[in-house]
């Protein structure tokens, strides 16, 4: 008999790699500001979180709430080997916070994912409510986001407006 937290946690990881009917350009159309090379999905977890793997077989993660993109594996086998591991389940998949999602009725489905009232990368997200976005929409906000505030230091206090964006002039 498998004990529930250990099936519950297997589901949460195989369903990471259920990401061929996603469409990785359109996923990072408001990222490649940071991530402008070619990618193919390799993984994702419940919080929009992509893993990528590179032309030459590098796996990296864009983590969408701190807007961040860094290398996790030098390939994809090993990936699959980091994520099988426990430590790897939380770093990288966040198996246990899926899992208290998905018991607080937030359980996403392969097009969906879990995003918050107010972005995490804001001081204030620490009341912020979690809900249920459509993956596409919910990742390609945060990387427009992220985009305006990465000229923004580190603690600098920043006001969003919400509204249309401004529109480029072609001088």
């Amino acid at each position: 008999m498998v004990c529930p937290v250990v099936g519950a946690t297997m589901a949460v990881v195989r369903d990471c790699f259920a990401v061929v009917h996603l469409d990785v350009e359109r996923l990072l159309a408001e990222w490649r500001w940071l991530c402008p090379h070619p990618m193919t999905l390799v993984a994702r977890n419940a919080f929009g979180d992509l893993f990528l793997r590179d032309e030459s077989g590098k796996v990296f993660q864009l983590d969408v709430s701190a807007g961040k993109f860094a290398e996790v594996a030098r390939s994809e086998a090993e990936f699959h080997a980091l994520v099988q591991d426990p430590a790897g389940q939380e770093e990288w998949i966040a198996a246990s916070a899926a899992r208290a999602s998905a018991e607080r009725g937030l359980d996403p489905d392969e097009n969906q994912c879990i995003a918050f009232s107010t972005p995490l990368v804001f001081v204030e997200a620490r009341a912020a409510k979690p809900y249920i976005v459509d993956i596409y929409e919910g990742v390609s906000f945060l990387g427009d986001l992220h985009r305006q505030l990465s000229d923004v230091p580190d603690g600098a206090k920043a006001r969003l407006k919400v509204g249309p964006a401004p529109s480029e002039s072609s001088d």
